[in-house]
């Protein structure tokens, strides 16, 4: 799994090139001030440009390419009730830019009551991405077939474009839905883990372990599943 980056609330200058696919504990929204940059990650992917609000939830993982430019942006923590937002664009970004000087929690809230949705992208690897985030299981050679694309081709240009191969893709979604599953209910741990098509209980607790660094059974709890790591629960 990608190691994790500390996320740094306010104003960031991004510089040109690339930054290889990585993950953050927290989650956290990025509102884009000026530049350009193409993120692809978990959530899919977003050609973000001034005004554009990107949302990150906890333990996923992305890549950003800025290319020859870098950008401004203001990182701000994810707030409760941002819903199913992933990408969105807000009107007056300067506004918030400001409210972040005095309070990057108040500004989150801000920029999340003030985005309006947009779509992310929708080639084919957007359409794998989406197909895989799922976990349900399914060839990944008869998928490239059906959409008229060779296995071989399928599984290269997935990894340009995402940092990742479908496999791995697939397999974190997997492990995050566990991490979800254990944190936000009371059922069994076997039950959660047949549900998700986990070989069995310690197969999920594997992968639980090492997408958060923590098995299953430890998030379960007040102390554990805090709100800023399951923001769509609030």
């Amino acid at each position: 799994m990608e190691g994790f980056h500390a996320t740094r609330y306010g104003r960031e200058s991004c510089d040109s090139g690339d930054l290889p696919r990585h993950r953050h504990l927290h989650g956290y929204v990025t509102l884009i001030l000026s530049g350009h940059y193409v993120e692809a990650g978990d959530a899919g992917r977003f050609h973000a440009g001034p005004g554009d609000l990107l949302v990150h939830r906890a333990f996923e993982a992305h890549l950003d390419r800025f290319g020859r430019r870098s950008a401004d942006v203001v990182n701000l923590p994810l707030p409760a009730g941002a819903g199913s937002l992933r990408f969105g664009r807000v009107a007056d970004a300067d506004a918030v830019a400001r409210a972040a000087e005095r309070d990057v929690a108040e500004a989150a809230r801000l920029a999340i009551a003030a985005a309006a949705p947009l779509e992310d992208e929708a080639d084919w690897p957007d359409r794998l991405a989406r197909r895989l985030a799922d976990a349900q299981p399914f060839r990944i050679g008869d998928w490239a077939r059906r959409h008229g694309l060779a296995p071989a081709t399928v599984s290269r240009g997935f990894r340009q474009v995402f940092g990742t191969t479908p496999e791995r893709y697939r397999a974190e979604a997997r492990a995050r839905l566990g991490w979800r599953a254990a944190c936000s209910g009371r059922r069994p741990l076997a039950e959660i883990a047949c549900e998700l098509g986990f070989a069995d209980q310690a197969h999920m607790t594997r992968a639980v372990k090492a997408l958060t660094a923590q098995p299953p059974g430890q998030w379960r709890g007040p102390v554990n599943c805090v709100q800023d790591l399951l923001p769509d629960a609030a």
